[in-house]
C-alpha cells in the first residue's frame, strides 16, 4: 500500500509541476499577479509529493520488500540498515528519483525564502525550475519506474553492488547530487532573467547564494567519492579521472568560474554576457555528467546504467534545455551590455582571466573525457585517454591558477597599480620559494612536481592571509577590526587556503608516494621507504554479509612498533564478487596503506604497500574550502536583497 502512495504521489508531483511550469509563466507575461502566485504554493505541493514518494521508495528497502523489481535488484535481507537506506539512491531509478526529489526542494527553497524577488522574476524562476523537474519526472515515469512490481516475488534479493556498501558511498551521492542538480537553481536564475531581459547588480546578488550552496555541496560530495577512491579500491590512489568522476568536477570548475564571475556582475555590473553563459553551462555540463553515468556509452566503475534508451532521453532533454538557454541568450544580447569599464590591471581583469582558466580546464577534462568515445564514432578507432593525459593538459592551467590568485585578490576594482598590489605580498612570495626550494633540496630524486605543489600551496595559503591582514586598515586595534570582518571575507580567505592546501597534497601525493608489491610469507618483514612491515598472520572470518581474509599486519619505524594494521580482502557470496578493505595508518604528513591479496602457492600471501606523503592535506583542503563556502553563506549579506527592501506586489493591468 506504501509503495502505491509513493508511485501515486509522484505522479501527482508530475502535474504539479507543469502546472507550476505553465501558469506562473503567463501569469508574468501578462503581470497577474493571482497566476503568479500559482507558483509558490505549487513548489511547496512538488516537492512534499516527491518527498513522499521517495520516503515510500525508502520504506521499501528499508523492510526488503521484494515484491518491488528494484529492491530485489538492489538489497538482501542480510544487508546492515545503512546499506539498505543507501540501497534507495544505489541504483539508477533510485538515483533519479533523489534527482527530482532535489530539483524540487531548491524550488521549494526559492519559493520560501525568496520574498525579496521581484514577483515576476521569481514566478518565473520557479517555472523554469518546474520545467526541469517535469522533464526528469516524464523521464522517471515512463523510462525508469522505480515502482514496478513483480508478479511473483523472490525469497530474497540480489544485493547492492558491494563495493557501493561502504559509509563514504553512502553519503556520497546526496552531497554530489545536492551540488550538480543545485545549479538547476542558477540556470533558472539565468534564464528567468533572459526571458524578463533584466540582468543588474541585484541579479548578481541573488544568484551567488545559490551558486556558493550547490559549490559547496558539490565540494563535499567530490571530496567523499575521491576519499572512499582513496581507502576502499585498493588502489592507493584518490583521483584516477574516470568519466564518472570527470562528470561531478567539470560541473565544479565551472560553478567556481560563475562564483567569482557573478560577483563582477554585483559589485561592477560587468562580465553579464560571461556570467549568464557560466550559468547555462554549468547547468548544462551537470546533464552531461547524467548522460554520461546513465547512457552506457562510457564505461565506468561506478556509472548507474548502460541503457542507451534512457541515454537518448536525456540527450533530448539536454538539448532542448542548453538550446532553448542558448538560442535566449543570443536573442538577448542587447540587454547583457556591460555598464562597469576597467583596466587591463584591475581586480575585474584578474577575475576575468581566473574564469577563463577554469573554463579552459573544464574544456580540457571535457575533452579528454569524450574523445574515445568521438574517436570510435567518427574515425573508428578504440582510443584510450588515461591519467597521463589529464595531467599533462590539466595541471599547467591550475599552476597559473594558483600563481595569479593571491594578486588577483589584492587589486582594487576598476583600476590597479601593479607594483602598489604586489607590495604587500613580497615577504609571502619569498617565504614561499624558500618552501619550494627547501622540499627540492630535501627530496631523493630532483621531480619539480613535489616543490611547485608545495611552493604554490604557501603562496596561495599566505597571501590569502596577507590579503584578509590588508582589509584591516592601519594604525592600532588591527586585530579587534580582524574579527569584524564580514564573515564573507573569511569564508573567501578560507576557502582559498584551503585550495593551496589541496594543491600542495596533491602534488605531495603524485611527486613522492612509493609503492611496493611482493609475496610474503608468515613472520617475514620487509622495508619500504623508512618502514618495515611485518605479516604476522592471515586469517577467515564471517561478516554480516560477506566472508573476510583479514591479514595482521605490523608497522614499524626505526625498529619502533607504531601500528597494527588489518587489511581484508572480503567476498560477497550472493553478489559473487569481491572487495578490498585496505589498512591505513593515518598521518598529517604521510599514510601508510596495506592491502592483503591472494594466497601463494608457496604458503605466501601477495602485499601491497603503499607510502602516501601529504594525503591527508587533500581532504583538509577540500574540507576548509566548504567550510570557506559555508562561512560566506553565513553572511547576512546573503540574505538581504540587493538594493531593495520588500518588493512591491505587481499591480493587475
Amino acid at each position: 500500500m506504501i509503495t502505491e502512495l509513493g508511485h501515486f504521489a509522484l505522479i501527482l508531483a508530475f502535474g504539479v509541476a507543469i502546472v507550476q511550469t505553465v501558469v506562473p509563466l503567463i501569469g508574468a507575461h501578462k503581470r497577474w499577479p493571482g497566476w503568479m502566485a500559482v507558483a509558490e504554493p505549487a513548489a511547496g505541493a512538488q516537492f512534499a509529493l516527491t518527498l513522499l514518494a521517495f520516503g515510500a521508495l525508502m520504506w521499501a528497502f528499508v523492510t526488503s520488500d521484494f515484491s518491488l523489481r528494484l529492491v530485489v535488484l538492489n538489497s538482501h535481507s542480510m544487508k546492515p540498515l545503512l546499506y539498505k537506506i543507501s540501497g534507495t539512491w544505489g541504483n539508477h531509478e533510485g538515483s533519479m528519483l533523489l534527482w527530482v526529489l532535489i530539483v524540487s526542494l531548491f524550488g521549494a527553497m526559492a519559493a520560501w525564502f525568496g520574498g525579496n524577488l521581484p514577483p515576476t522574476l521569481r514566478a518565473r524562476v520557479l517555472s523554469v525550475q518546474a520545467a526541469i523537474g517535469v522533464a526528469f519526472f516524464a523521464f522517471i515515469l515512463f523510462t525508469s519506474n522505480p515502482f514496478l512490481r513483480l508478479a511473483t516475488p523472490p525469497f530474497d534479493g540480489q544485493d547492492l553492488n558491494p563495493l557501493l556498501q561502504d559509509p563514504g558511498l553512502a553519503f556520497h551521492p546526496p552531497f554530489l547530487y545536492l551540488g550538480y542538480v543545485g545549479l538547476s537553481m542558477t540556470f533558472s536564475f539565468a534564464v528567468a532573467a533572459l526571458i524578463e531581459g533584466r540582468i543588474d547588480a541585484a541579479w548578481g546578488r541573488w544568484v551567488r547564494p545559490w551558486t556558493l550552496a550547490a559549490w559547496v555541496f558539490l565540494t563535499i560530495g567530490i571530496a567523499l567519492g575521491s576519499w572512499w577512491a582513496y581507502y576502499e579500491l585498493g588502489w592507493g590512489g584518490f583521483w584516477f579521472w574516470d568519466p564518472v568522476e570527470n562528470a561531478s568536477f567539470m560541473p565544479w570548475l565551472l560553478a567556481a568560474a560563475l562564483l567569482h564571475s557573478a560577483i563582477v556582475v554585483e559589485k561592477r555590473e560587468s562580465l553579464k554576457s560571461w556570467t549568464i553563459l557560466l550559468a547555462i553551462l554549468a547547468f548544462g555540463f551537470s546533464l552531461i555528467g547524467t548522460f554520461i553515468v546513465r547512457s552506457g556509452l562510457l564505461t565506468s566503475v561506478h556509472a548507474f546504467a548502460n541503457d542507451p534508451e534512457r541515454g537518448v532521453f536525456i540527450l533530448m532533454i539536454m538539448a532542448f534545455f542548453m538550446g532553448g538557454a542558448l538560442v535566449l541568450f543570443a536573442a538577448r544580447a542587447s540587454a547583457l551590455e556591460a555598464k562597469g569599464v576597467f583596466s587591463m590591471v584591475s581586480r575585474e581583469s584578474a577575475l576575468l582571466v581566473n574564469n577563463v582558466l577554469l573554463a579552459v580546464a573544464c574544456f580540457v577534462v571535457f575533452i579528454g573525457t569524450m574523445w574515445p568515445l568521438l574517436a570510435e564514432m567518427f574515425f573508428d578507432r578504440k582510443l584510450s585517454v588515461g591519467p597521463p593525459f589529464f595531467n599533462a593538459a590539466f595541471t599547467p592551467f591550475m599552476v597559473m591558477l594558483g600563481l595569479i590568485l593571491p594578486i588577483g585578490s589584492a587589486m582594487p576594482w576598476k583600476r590597479a597599480v601593479i607594483s602598489r598590489a604586489l607590495k604587500p605580498l613580497r615577504y609571502a612570495f619569498v617565504l614561499a620559494i624558500a618552501i619550494g626550494g627547501l622540499a627540492y633540496a630535501m627530496q631523493s630524486g630532483r621531480s619539480l612536481l613535489g616543490p611547485l605543489g608545495l611552493f604554490l600551496g604557501a603562496w596561495i595559503v599566505m597571501g590569502t592571509v596577507v590579503d584578509l591582514w590588508g582589509r584591516t586598515g592601519r594604525g592600532a586595534n588591527r586585530l579587534r577590526r580582524l574579527g569584524r570582518l564580514p564573515r564573507a571575507d573569511w569564508g573567501k580567505m578560507v576557502a582559498h587556503a584551503g585550495l593551496g592546501v589541496t594543491m600542495a597534497g596533491v602534488a605531495g601525493l603524485t611527486a613522492w608516494s612509493i609503492d611496493d608489491i611482493r609475496a610474503v610469507p608468515l613472520g617475514e618483514s620487509y622495508d619500504v621507504g623508512r618502514y618495515s612491515v611485518q605479516l604476522d598472520d592471515v586469517t577467515q572470518g564471517q561478516g554480516p554479509n560477506y566472508t573476510a581474509t583479514t591479514g595482521s599486519v605490523t608497522l614499524f619505524h626505526d625498529g619502533e612498533e607504531i601500528a597494527q594494521l588489518r587489511p581484508e580482502k572480503r567476498f560477497y557470496p550472493v553478489a559473487q564478487m569481491p572487495t578490498t578493505e585496505a589498512a591505513i595508518d593515518y598521518n598529517l604528513l604521510r599514510d601508510v596503506y596495506v592491502v592483503i591479496g591472494d594466497e601463494q602457492a608457496n604458503g605466501g600471501w601477495v602485499v601491497r604497500t603503499y607510502v602516501k606523503p601529504l594525503t591527508n592535506w587533500i581532504w583538509i583542503g577540500c574540507a576548509l574550502m566548504a567550510l570557506g563556502g559555508v562561512l560566506s553563506l553565513s553572511d547576512r549579506r546573503y540574505r538581504v536583497a540587493a538594493g531593495a527592501a520588500k518588493s512591491k506586489p505587481v499591480p493587475a493591468e
